[in-house]
């Protein structure tokens, strides 16, 4: 006769994980490869699961960061040999689609914001208010690109051209890695690498996302009702939880706030 213990919890298990926020800020609620290293470890090595699925909300941010946490995400999933899901709620624009293709499948709302595949760049100029205000700018370099593209001398054709170069390199690694995780998913619109973006069903029909989906239901449709389901939190630093780095954080929370803000959000 076999015991049963009813206090102990069977089914198969879903890992969550949660990224939400720019990527790369400066406040603590910003994603990094660093912050979101020891969530994800643990979301692929505990409990054995069956599947881990993020939680996607980002409008984007830097590059390289986005790189190193898709990363490590299809890294871990390769050496546990665990299948990734992305969930996008509001939003998985620029850098955030980064994230998400690093899934090996994609599903969101019927009106989450997916895409905008391309690079920004933005500065000000302010040699015009400053000529007029009587000061005069000095700058000293050993090398002639060190003062590129300052903001307070005129932009030069020659600082521009450098500047779309390297725009143009990156742009290139975003298509590849797009390109390289859905690969025939992928419809032929023109405008899919063009930074435009797109809305719930129609980042379906272009190869974006592979189905209208929320993650409870999703995941039991695929794994069976009695799926369980275990979050793993990026947790905060130690000083800010007591108030540390305030000031610091309200400057991250305004950057952001105008990062989501460009999708309407």
């Amino acid at each position: 006769m076999k015991l049963r213990l009813p206090f102990l919890k069977s089914g198969p298990l879903v890992s969550i994980v949660r990224l939400q926020g720019t990527i790369g800020g400066m406040g603590r609620t910003a994603i990094s490869d660093r912050s979101v290293a020891q969530q994800l470890d643990r979301a692929f090595s505990r409990g054995k699961p069956v599947a881990v699925a993020l939680e996607i909300n980002s409008p984007g941010g830097s590059p390289v960061q986005s790189a190193l946490i898709g990363a490590r995400i299809r890294r871990l999933a390769e050496e546990k040999k665990v299948p990734v899901f992305a969930f996008v709620e509001d939003v998985a624009a620029s850098g955030g689609y980064w994230l998400a293709a690093a899934a090996d499948e994609v599903f969101a709302d019927h009106s989450s914001i997916l895409g905008s595949i391309g690079v920004i760049s933005s500065g000000f100029g302010a040699h015009v208010f400053l000529q007029r205000q009587g000061f005069e700018r000095r700058v000293h370099t050993a090398g002639t690109s060190k003062s590129m593209l300052d903001p307070f001398r005129p932009e030069s054709e020659e600082d521009v051209a450098r500047l779309n170069r390297w725009l143009e390199q990156l742009h290139g690694n975003f298509i590849g890695h797009v390109r390289d995780r859905r690969g025939a998913k992928l419809s032929e619109n023109e405008d899919l690498f063009n930074g435009e973006i797109w809305i719930g069903d129609r980042a379906v029909d272009v190869g974006l996302a592979d189905g209208i989906g929320h993650l409870v239901p999703t995941m039991k449709a695929r794994f069976g009702d009695k799926v369980r389901f275990r979050r793993y939190d990026q947790r905060k630093p130690l000083l800010s939880r007591f108030g540390a780095g305030i000031a610091q954080d309200a400057l991250a929370s305004v950057e952001e706030r105008a990062d989501f803000a460009r999708y309407g959000l």
